[in-house]
């Protein structure tokens, strides 16, 4: 019997030549997401399916898609997906943990620029056809010598940091782990208490995930706490942010300017999230909003689709997937085949 392999969005040719080898494919001709119910479907014979972001994938789904052994998630984190229902099935899940970080770090720089000096502000204006030359308008801030706090030093936190190093900013971080005294060091940041870094900050980079207790990490009390006419920006999951206190913390002029790559609305397996983005935020000139492109490097996407394509073929090869984030699934994988194989 032949394999099959689901790619649930479209992928770069390279990966699919190296796939086809391997399993029959059904792929997603796009451009949207496939409803959950339709992608179950497709998946209800499938062995292997590659997963972006946009798939929720839940213990209902798992249970109409008794052949799956791994869910290959083209993605770093996986909060759309019940791992523990995946691991009681003997469904690997695997990520792509690296390759999204020095996009996605560059693009939080870039937005950090732009959002201070009020780039697409003056795009527009020169757009209008009012620009005849200069004039004394748009003055922002600066990122050269600003305070910057970044909340969550993982790997795409500490790039930020290092990025940042030629700007001659004021870094600090906070994190529950303290990073080590060379690592501070290197990139000349200190560790400080919330409260002590939002008083200081003149931007708050977010570079956390997003889990039950990060949920609205910002809050109206937050936002309160930050120093008047600082910058926001989140290029890491929406529903860390409670966009519609941002909304209020903007109109009120508290925050001077909010700039973010993802949306509560894209965080589908979050039931209370919003269902579209507010007009609060898409009508005020001080938002810069992106569609989640941190990672959207041709290449770094190619990377990215391939390692999720090459966790499918280990697993077909009988080898621990690279990526993997579920390792008891591979002991109830083996019982589940044993099992199988004496019935």
């Amino acid at each position: 019997m032949s394999r099959k392999i689901v790619v649930a969005q479209p992928v770069h040719r390279s990966v699919t030549e190296v796939l086809q080898p391997f399993a029959d494919l059904w792929i997603n001709p796009g451009p949207g997401p496939v409803p959950t119910d339709e992608l179950a479907r497709h998946c209800s014979d499938a062995d292997a399916m590659m997963a972006f972001m946009t798939e929720r994938i839940d213990a209902a789904f798992i249970a109409h898609c008794p052949q799956l052994k791994i869910i290959a998630g083209a993605l770093k984190g996986y909060n759309n997906m019940d791992v523990e229902a995946c691991s009681q099935n003997g469904v690997c899940v695997t990520v792509v943990p690296d390759l999204l970080t020095e996009p996605t770090a560059e693009l939080t720089v870039g937005l950090m620029i732009s959002l201070a000096r009020n780039v697409i502000e003056g795009d527009r204006y020169v757009r209008s056809g009012a620009f005849e030359g200069w004039s004394p308008r748009f003055y922002g801030g600066s990122l050269c010598g600003a305070s910057v706090l970044v909340i969550g030093a993982g790997a795409v936190g500490q790039t930020v940091m290092r990025m940042l190093g030629g700007f001659g900013c004021e870094l600090s971080y906070v994190d529950k782990r303290a990073l080590e005294d060379d690592e501070e060091k290197r990139y000349g940041c200190r560790r400080v208490m919330l409260r002590e870094g939002l008083h200081r900050a003149d931007f708050v980079v977010l570079a956390i995930h997003l889990m039950p207790e990060t949920h609205h990490f910002v809050s109206d009390d937050f936002l309160a706490q930050m120093k008047d006419g600082g910058y926001l920006v989140n290029p890491s999951r929406g529903s860390v942010v409670d966009e519609a206190a941002v909304e209020r913390a903007l109109a009120s002029g508290r925050l001077a300017g909010y700039a973010a790559d993802t949306f509560e609305m894209e965080d589908w397996a979050v039931n209370t999230r919003r269902l579209s983005i507010g007009d609060g935020l898409l009508t005020c000139g001080q938002t810069i909003l992106t569609p989640h492109i941190g990672s959207a490097v041709r290449a770094v996407r190619e990377q990215i689709e391939m390692s999720a394509a090459n966790s499918i073929i280990d697993v077909f090869e009988g080898k621990p997937p690279q990526g993997l984030v579920n390792s008891e699934a591979l002991t109830r994988s083996s019982q589940r085949s044993s099992d199988h194989a004496q019935s």
